[in-house]
């Protein structure tokens, strides 16, 4: 990831005395690494929890058992879930969601994808699906963490202009 894009992040978070968490799947923490990198990140990164199994979204992210078995566990509206609950359960300005799929299986037709939420205040910034290309697993969660990252800056930048 490149660096500037994290510190960004950072600036904007100090700058306007903001926290945020995150709730993943399909990324494995590697969300949670990439804040843990920026400079002084214990100012705004509070923390964040990898729930990978369906049992856990319901457990620990208050996702309903019933939805989350329809669609494996992914769709944007789980996604918007676990954003506003790591939100709440952290007590955070800004909370993301994402889940989605690394590796191409039978439930998801064979593609890679995955849905992320960027909430803020309780309310719905940026509700996305993107998609990869990518043909190895972990270069696809890369891939979303640092989008979602790309997305979360520029909504950072937006938030400091208001």
């Amino acid at each position: 990831m490149e660096k500037g894009i994290i510190e960004t992040v950072g600036r904007y978070l100090n700058a306007q005395g903001n926290t945020v968490s995150v709730a993943e799947r399909v990324t494995s923490g590697y969300l949670q690494f990439l804040l843990s990198q920026i400079t002084e990140a214990s100012k705004f990164f509070k923390g964040g929890i990898t729930a990978y199994t369906l049992q856990e979204k319901v457990k620990h992210l208050g996702i309903n058992k019933k939805e989350a078995e329809e669609t494996d566990c992914v769709s944007q509206k789980i996604a918007q879930t676990m954003a506003l609950e790591v939100s709440q359960m952290f007590e955070t300005d800004w909370g993301i969601g994402v889940t989605g799929y690394a590796t191409p299986v039978d439930t998801s037709d064979f593609k890679t994808f995955a849905y992320y939420v960027i909430v803020y205040r309780n309310t719905v910034i940026v509700s996305e699906k993107i998609t990869s290309e990518k043909e190895i697993a972990e270069d696809a969660q890369i891939f979303y963490a640092e989008s979602i990252m790309k997305s979360f800056e520029k909504q950072l930048e937006i938030q400091s202009d208001n």
